[in-house]
C-alpha cells in the first residue's frame, strides 16, 4: 500500500506543478502578444489598443463619434483622411 501512496503523491505533486505552469504562460502571452512583428503573426497595424488603457477609452469614445456623424460627413472625414495619408491607391504593396 505504501507504493501507491508514493505514486499517488508523486501524480499530485506534478498536477500541481504543471497547473502552475499554465498561469504563468496565461500572462506571459497576454504581454508577449504586443512584441511579435505583424509578418510573424503578430497584430495587424490598424488592431484597435487594447481594453483598459486610456489608448482604448479614446478610441471607444472616437468610434461612438463617427457612430452618431451622419453617413455623408463620415465620408467626407474618411476620404480627407485618406488624401492626409497619401494613400491614394489600392494597390500598396504590404
Amino acid at each position: 500500500m505504501p507504493k501507491f501512496f508514493r505514486s499517488l503523491l508523486i501524480l499530485l505533486t506534478l498536477a500541481g506543478g504543471l497547473s502552475g505552469c499554465g498561469t504563468v504562460n496565461e500572462k506571459l502571452s497576454s504581454g508577449m502578444g504586443d512584441y511579435v512583428p505583424q509578418w510573424a503573426g503578430g497584430l495587424p497595424a490598424d488592431a484597435p489598443p487594447r481594453p483598459g488603457t486610456p489608448q482604448y477609452d479614446a478610441y471607444l469614445k472616437e468610434r461612438e463619434r463617427k457612430r452618431l456623424m451622419p453617413a455623408a460627413d463620415r465620408e467626407k472625414e474618411e476620404q480627407a483622411q485618406k488624401g492626409a495619408t497619401g494613400s491614394t491607391s489600392g494597390n500598396a504593396v504590404r
